[in-house]
């Protein structure tokens, strides 16, 4: 197995409104269409015409949301730029009107499976890679810098050498699919949104002495873990087929919605095998679905 370790990526304003009722982590989209489009632009090169990007681990090292709350607010608002003055009319100026846009600085880095990599075309790929990323945009944020990329070449008969990537991915926290919780808890909740709250919701609890005093409170969630709402995908809500002033009049077109499930971060060495933390795409014809897996 070949592994292309792109280290401390720094992002600077990424989109983080991933979906409608969602903000933080940008979506898992994303990150595998970033790195689609790494892989395009590398297989430019002749003697990588044969790589490909098979799979995808996102490890987040640092992350700044751009909010602010003033002392005595209960909510978080969005800090966002200030676009320039315009001329209204005579000696007078107006703000002129935007859309609300959250951004996060990250600091991540992307663990890539490869096929068709051997130890001739490596330095090519290396040097393409570093060439071509800074050009690059991953989640709509502008690459500022990154360390030297680094391929590994795991032999099967001494899987053992995959913890040296997980322990060259910490300190971080890999980002992994925990899906299976909102299938095993169905809708016990109301619908599916009350139950994905369920396991965000973090509930405070008082601990009350004989006088009825507060002595201590106390705060748990419903499942362990840091868990998170992430969006992973598409779900098309209306029949392929073409629609006027589409982007590509090649490719069929449809309306979709973004899926939206758990995920949660977690340490690098806590896995047995790298292939645990590793996103691919799925398509599901059946259910309209186009989504990012992880889950085994």
């Amino acid at each position: 197995m070949t592994y292309l370790l792109l280290p401390e990526i720094q992002i600077q304003n990424a989109n983080a409104l991933s979906s409608l009722c969602t903000i933080g982590f940008p979506a898992m989209t994303a990150w595998m269409g970033a790195v689609h489009a790494l892989e395009r632009k590398v297989r430019l090169t002749e003697s990588l015409r044969e790589v490909r990007f098979i799979s995808l681990g996102v490890i987040s090292h640092e992350s700044r949301l751009q909010v602010y709350k003033n002392p005595g607010d209960y909510h978080y608002s969005i800090a966002i730029s200030s676009n320039p003055l315009r001329k209204k009319g005579g000696n007078t100026f107006e703000r002129p009107p935007f859309i609300e846009d959250p951004r996060i600085h990250l600091k991540v880095s992307l663990l890539v499976k490869c096929s068709g990599l051997s130890a001739d075309n490596k330095e090519e790929l290396l040097q393409a890679v570093g060439e071509t990323l800074p050009s690059l945009k991953i989640a709509g944020g502008d690459i500022l810098s990154f360390k030297t990329p680094v391929v590994y070449f795991i032999s099967e008969e001494h899987p053992e050498e995959e913890k040296k990537i997980l322990h060259r991915l910490m300190p971080g926290f890999a980002v992994v699919e925990r899906g299976r919780l909102l299938k095993e808890a169905g809708n016990e909740e109301g619908d599916t949104l009350d139950t994905l709250l369920s396991f965000l919701t973090i509930h405070h609890e008082a601990e009350i002495n004989e006088e009825n005093e507060v002595r201590a409170w106390t705060s748990k969630r419903r499942e362990a873990g840091w868990l998170i709402p992430l969006v992973v995908g598409f779900q098309g809500l209306t029949r392929l087929g073409k629609v006027k002033a589409q982007r590509d009049p090649n490719v069929s077109h449809r309306f979709a919605e973004p899926v939206i499930t758990l995920g949660e971060f977690k340490m690098p060495f806590r896995f047995s095998s790298v292939e645990d933390l590793m996103w691919h795409y799925e398509y599901d014809e059946g259910n309209d679905l186009y989504i990012c897996k992880n889950e085994k």
